[in-house]
């Protein structure tokens, strides 16, 4: 596979809601045609961001499918199948696989804490049934387990379409580990819009990022600059986001905050999201636009 074929932004996209909490499929039409507009690289859906654990399977497939229309080509998509129930992941990758998408986001499973040697049957057992590139994931934070480098590297030993990893456990540590022990046949990505220079410098190529939603421009021109090892020019980018980056997803569990910067900058009708998760609080909302004058005026 190209070196290159992960290189890049990807936007985890959210899924609009109406405000009765359907899914607003032309409101995800306008995100999207943004976000090639903008060129970035690929889009995520049903990822987190895409609130995945709240979407019926229809309503996850309906989104996919969606996408991969509207893309039209254009730039991929990935679409997030994992599970930490395994057949669950394999009929969902099967069935996204057959809507066209150009990969799969396959999240360390959570809540059951598998070992790495179950990590690695799982991840397996979804390879083995598709031949269409896969992105894992290793989010320490919310599955409770992170995927080991050695994990990591069977499973590119045996499958060669396991060619990427979204790092988000926050170590720039893994990442130049990952770097060390698997040079270019795997492509690390940034899972942390903050950390996506930082995990440059020391060999990832790009980011999964949640800012792209609210600025995807931006964030392509700071992570063209690092590609390109122009650390200066990235910089500023960086640093006139940071803020965005500490905030948007520390204030409320993702995707609260973004949808409401979404809507407040007339990108989605509504900040919409489904139960567990609520709207941001008063105080909350009060932060959040004091923090997005200085970006949407």
């Amino acid at each position: 596979m190209d070196q290159k074929y992960w290189e890049g932004v990807y936007t985890a996209i959210v899924t609009p809601f109406t405000k009765t909490e359907e899914v607003d499929y032309e409101g995800l039409r306008k995100l999207i045609r943004e976000q090639i507009a903008a060129g970035v690289k690929g889009i995520v859906v049903v990822g987190t961001t895409g609130e995945s654990p709240t979407l019926n399977i229809t309503e996850h497939l309906t989104v996919v499918e969606v996408a991969v229309d509207e893309v039209a080509g254009r730039i991929q998509v990935i679409a997030g199948t994992g599970s930490n129930d395994t057949r669950s992941a394999l009929n969902t990758t099967a069935s996204a696989h057959d809507l066209g998408v150009d990969g799969f986001l396959q999240v360390g499973p959570y809540y059951n804490k598998p070992s790495q040697e179950g990590l690695y049957q799982h991840f397996a057992r979804i390879a083995d049934s598709t031949d269409k590139p896969i992105m894992l994931y290793s989010i320490p934070g919310r599955s409770g387990v992170a995927i080991d480098t050695s994990t990591v590297a069977r499973l590119r030993a045996r499958f060669d379409h396991v060619s990427c990893i979204k790092e988000a456990g926050g170590s720039c540590d893994k990442v130049s580990e990952l770097v060390q022990e698997l040079g270019d046949s795997v492509t690390v990505l940034s899972g942390d819009d903050a950390l996506t220079l930082p995990f440059m410098s020391v060999g990832a190529r790009g980011v999964v990022s949640v800012t792209s939603n609210l600025f995807p421009s931006d964030m392509v021109k700071m992570v063209q600059a690092a590609l390109a090892n122009n650390f200066a020019s990235a910089r500023p980018y960086h640093q006139r986001m940071f803020p965005l980056f500490a905030q948007m997803l520390s204030l409320e569990p993702n995707p609260a905050c973004i949808k409401y910067a979404l809507q407040k900058a007339g990108k989605i009708e509504t900040a919409q999201v489904r139960l567990p998760l609520v709207v941001p609080s008063l105080e909350n909302q009060a932060k959040l636009d004091l923090l997005l004058q200085d970006f949407l005026s």
